[in-house]
């Protein structure tokens, strides 16, 4: 590494650390938001009446088959325009501009609660009926058995999902470039063009999205011993 190298390194040592900082902020609001509308998408996929179960497999099928690269496109761009016709028609002039974090959210929460829907469904479904027969037994309420009983049951099995589509989750961060906003893939690439030195700010980037994705699958993994403490050994395999 030359003293050119080292010298642009410091300089960009606080603006890739505030892009790294965004992007844990964009994957956390979109997997927080993910995880709702997976549960929602989940009981909807699973619901007696036909429509509404229709409405979460359309909705789980037609999202994950999209490029989450072309929905950002398609919401940032063509949303922006769309909005400012629909404004000007209102007699408001002047152009409407959505904005690149509030895209980045909204488009990969919104991808992530298509895969939680099926990750949610499959772990419901494991769920052994005798737990679901006795909350009936009891006259649980259709609330309270969703949250005393289908929820705490179906976390151990729905875990190692939600830990894979959280690392995806980090790295579709970086798609967010595309639209200039200044998340770390973003601010690596004007780092390179800026002082020449691609690889070492290339390299730099694999390093903190590797140091991300490490100490996230060490939480996950003391999550999951932790929630499947005091499970028989056959229900944990």
């Amino acid at each position: 590494m030359n003293n050119h190298s080292q010298e642009g390194l410091v300089d960009w040592a606080g603006p890739i650390l505030q892009g790294a900082l965004t992007t844990l902020e964009i994957a956390v609001l979109a997997y927080a938001i993910g995880l709702l509308l997976g549960l929602l998408g989940a009981s909807a996929r699973l619901s007696p009446w036909a429509p509404l179960r229709g409405l979460g497999t359309l909705y789980s099928t037609a999202v994950r088959a999209v490029p989450e690269l072309l929905l950002i496109i398609l919401l940032y761009y063509a949303g922006s325009q769309a909005l400012t016709a629909l404004t000007n028609a209102m007699g408001l002039p002047g152009k409407v501009a959505i904005n690149g974090f509030v895209t980045a959210v909204g488009v990969l929460a919104f991808v992530q609660g298509a895969y939680m829907t099926e990750v949610f469904r499959g772990a419901i479904l494991a769920i052994p009926k005798g737990q679901l027969e006795a909350a009936d037994a009891f006259g649980f309420s259709p609330w309270a058995r969703f949250q005393r009983i289908i929820i705490p049951a179906m976390l151990p099995n729905a875990l190692p999902g939600m830990s894979n589509l959280w690392l995806i989750l980090i790295k579709d961060t970086a798609l967010i470039s595309v639209i200039g906003f200044s998340e770390l893939f973003f601010t690596i690439q004007q780092a390179a063009a800026s002082t020449r030195a691609q690889f070492l700010f290339y390299a730099a980037a694999g390093v903190i999205y590797l140091v991300m994705t490490l100490s996230s699958t060490a939480l996950f993994s003391r999550l999951e011993r932790h929630l499947c403490r005091g499970r028989p050994m056959s229900e944990e395999a």
